[in-house]
């Protein structure tokens, strides 16, 4: 089915990859894949959305949260449990449609007794601070059974540990470990509360940063004993600061109580039917393509899963809610390569996303001004406060063992428009004006303040030039006039003026109040005349190649196996000062053609066509962000042979667990919500087709030859449509309840959708 995933048999070297491909979220928490035995060697976490903590010197990261879920088992004085019991059978299963972990188990003890326990898992999403637990557990012939289960406070850190004065206490029927971040002091409690309901003596008893209930009871063979856990999760970030320091443990407690007093049944019934309606807008339906279809709602659920609908002062990290890697840290991936999904699916997430950029504009300001720069630059690793956690030495060369002087933090200044593209996005897919009255305007004015201050002025060319920069090809480090950036660099400045405009003749109060606010009326003239005469790299008159920076043409031109022939070591970066694709034209991702993505409308096919021709063979996808820049431009020129390939590689790589570990000695692993977002890209903007300028929708499909049909919703500045494609038409159908109407334009011809109608139009993707 496409909507389980499993695994039967245990295996210790997937204990990794399960975490991630197993793991459950609901925005304000993650809970990675394990099993409930496991301790922190084993990488169990809970991870905290938007809470960091820094120990000593070592870089700020996210904090993991006690473990509420911990449970081991004994058998006649036999512990039993993964990795060490022997097994007759193993299955652990992910059901993303409700978001409910399962895992089944039979043990054999010394003895030859059989045991079998049975869990099933949530994360909350009506109260995302809630985790609920059903465990079973059968034997074959009569035992003494102990179950040791509560908050285990051993947690897994990569730069920890950041939880410390552990206190353990009982309410009445609850335990606590309430404990308190070691930078900040930020209070973390979590609360569980049991459901036993079957006879048994049960004491409580507290370890070293754990309390645990000793539940004990003669088992009679063939007769099964369940029992429910209920779990809560507050910090100091969920509550007015201005109130008692025992509140945090105050909340989590009445969270526990409440959901302990409704039970486990219909909690998950209740969660299950959330799920649910996440789904309705945005399952994608694939025919004809098993694979295809469990990857893609694979993806789709993880993003999901991790999207911030309770804040708009939190994003999502690179590595979503799998743990710690990153540092937690949001990068330019949301904008680019997650928010398209939300745009089209669930717009008020994507507002979410676009806010904690505006509430994290003071950072911005502060690093441009540690620069030498006005304005607003963005951080490259971005956490609570804006300010950027990267450092400058970021990689460890794996044969000195020495850190190298990478330039992500000082020279990716494609950042700041990053943020710019997606505000304006979400501005114009949505109609929504209220982005821009509530700081989405003055981000644009504080992005642009900085490219002015940043650019150079070539007096004998009578251009402006962006010199010194690193582009996402990381691999070639501060270079000029890279083809993306410039390009973004303009995309920012003529948004900009389009900013001004709009508030100038809807909003003139706003607009003068931002304005002086802003001091901004100096900078007009600057604004106009570098949006005029910035320089941006034009196609090659006989290849129609855009030289993706000043300079490239003159590398090294090697293949991509004779680079792979001279790696010493598997895990030795291939940028930076000595990284050997550094001095050849070897791209860790190619910018031109993520270039011509973004801006399709503004190239001609034959330009786009050309320039992924070039690049591919030169690219050797060292980012999870890469194949689906490939798929996407692979499709609008015509090819979605090729696309496919690179949208299965996207959609498959966290069931797969085949990326990356290791950037030099750094641990880089996890799941890859950038990855998740892209392919549902490739497969609606790609093969879909699917474009939106704010007033008429574009569908030109592609679909791949192992596909006879594709369907999936879109939102619509508040108006819901299905869409349904196959081999030669295309069926739109608006929901009964929309109250405006929107045009369609398919393979070129131009049809209106009514509100509560439906329209088709034939189309022959060889003539698109």
């Amino acid at each position: 089915m496409s909507w389980i995933i499993e695994e039967k048999g245990f295996n210790k070297n997937n204990i990794e990859l399960n975490g991630n491909k197993f793991m459950l979220g609901n925005g304000y928490m993650g809970y990675r894949g394990t099993l409930e035995e496991f301790g922190k060697d084993r990488l169990v976490a809970c991870n905290l959305l938007g809470l960091y903590d820094r120990v000593g010197d070592k870089w700020r990261e996210p904090v993991n949260a006690p473990n509420g879920f911990y449970t081991r088992l004994s058998c006649d004085d036999e512990q039993l449990g993964l990795p060490v019991s022997q097994t007759t059978g193993h299955r652990q299963s992910l059901d993303i449609y409700s978001g409910l972990h399962k895992r089944e188990s039979t043990f054999t003890t010394s003895a030859g007794n059989g045991v079998s326990i049975e869990t099933e898992r949530f994360l909350g999403l009506s109260d995302v601070h809630l985790m609920c637990m059903k465990y079973s557990l059968k034997a074959a012939g009569s035992c003494r059974i102990v179950i040791e289960t509560g908050i285990d406070g051993e947690v897994w850190d990569i730069n920890g540990p950041h939880l410390k004065d552990m206190r353990p206490a009982v309410k009445q029927e609850l335990i606590v470990l309430n404990s308190v971040t070691g930078e900040l002091g930020c209070p973390v409690s979590v609360a569980e509360g049991l459901d036993i309901p079957f006879a048994a003596h049960m004491d409580i008893k507290m370890e070293d940063r754990c309390i645990l209930r000793c539940i004990s009871f003669e088992a009679q063979p063939g007769e099964s004993y369940t029992f429910y856990k209920y779990v809560a999760v507050y910090t100091g970030n969920d509550i007015d600061r201005t109130e008692s320091p025992t509140a945090v443990s105050g909340a989590a407690e009445e969270a526990c109580l409440a959901a302990k007093g409704r039970g486990y049944i219909q909690l998950a019934a209740e969660n299950a039917a959330l799920w649910e309606e996440r789904w309705k807008m945005s399952d994608v339906k694939i025919h004809g393509d098993e694979d295809a279809q469990k990857a893609l709602r694979y993806s789709i659920y993880h993003l999901l899963s991790i999207a911030p609908s309770h804040s708009d002062r939190a994003s999502i990290p690179a590595r979503g809610l799998s743990g710690q890697v990153y540092k937690g840290a949001i990068f330019w991936d949301t904008e680019m390569f997650m928010l398209p999904f939300f745009l089209y699916t669930n717009p008020g997430i994507a507002r979410n996303l676009m806010r904690y950029r505006v509430h994290t504009l003071d950072g911005a300001r502060r690093k441009a001004a540690e620069y030498g720069y006005r304005g607003a630059y963005y951080a490259w690793e971005s956490q609570d406060t804006g300010d950027d956690a990267c450092t400058h030495f970021n990689v460890t060369d794996v044969f000195t063992g020495r850190p190298m002087r990478t330039y992500f933090r000082d020279k990716q200044i494609h950042i700041s428009t990053d943020v710019v593209y997606g505000i304006w996005q979400y501005y114009r897919l949505t109609g929504d004006e209220s982005i821009l009255l509530e700081g989405g305007a003055e981000v644009i004015l504080e992005c642009s303040r900085f490219l002015i201050s940043y650019a150079y002025f070539k007096k004998d060319k009578n251009r402006y030039e962006i010199l010194d920069v690193t582009g996402p090809d990381e691999y070639h480090e501060r270079v000029n006039n890279n083809a993306f950036t410039n390009m973004m660099v303009k995309h920012t400045l003529e948004v900009a003026v389009k900013t001004l405009e709009l508030l100038k003749s809807k909003h003139a109060a706003a607009y003068e109040k931002l304005m002086a606010e802003l001091d901004f009326n100096p900078e007009l003239d600057a604004l106009r005349e570098m949006n005029d005469l910035l320089y941006i790299p034009q196609p090659d008159g006989r290849s129609l190649v855009i030289e993706q920076f000043d300079g490239y043409h003159r590398l090294e031109d090697i293949s991509l196996q004779e680079l792979k022939g001279r790696i010493i070591n598997p895990n030795e970066y291939l940028g930076g000062g000595n990284g050997i694709a550094a001095t050849t034209k070897i791209l860790k991702q190619a910018d031109t053609v993520l270039m011509l993505n973004l801006f399709k409308d503004r190239y001609p096919h034959e330009v786009k066509k050309a320039n992924w021709e070039y690049y591919e063979p030169r690219t050797e996808h060292g980012s999870s962000l890469s194949p689906c820049v490939y798929a996407l431009l692979a499709a609008d020129t015509g090819n979605p042979e090729w696309a496919y390939k690179y949208f299965l590689k996207t959609a498959t790589i966290d069931l797969t667990g085949e990326s990356k570990q290791y950037a030099g000695t750094i641990y880089i692993g996890g799941t890859h919500p950038a990855a998740n977002g892209g392919a549902w890209m490739a497969a609606i903007l790609g093969f879909g087709g699917v474009g939106f300028d704010g007033s008429a929708v574009a569908i030109n499909p592609k679909l791949p030859s192992a596909w006879s049909s594709l369907e999936f919703k879109l939102n619509l500045k508040g108006q819901l449509y299905t869409v349904v494609i196959d081999k030669t038409s295309v069926t739109i159908k608006s929901r009964p309840e929309n109250t405006a109407g929107i045009d369609f334009s398919v393979a070129g011809k131009l049809l209106s959708c009514k509100a509560g109608g439906s329209i088709s139009s034939g189309y022959n993707q060889n003539n698109l």
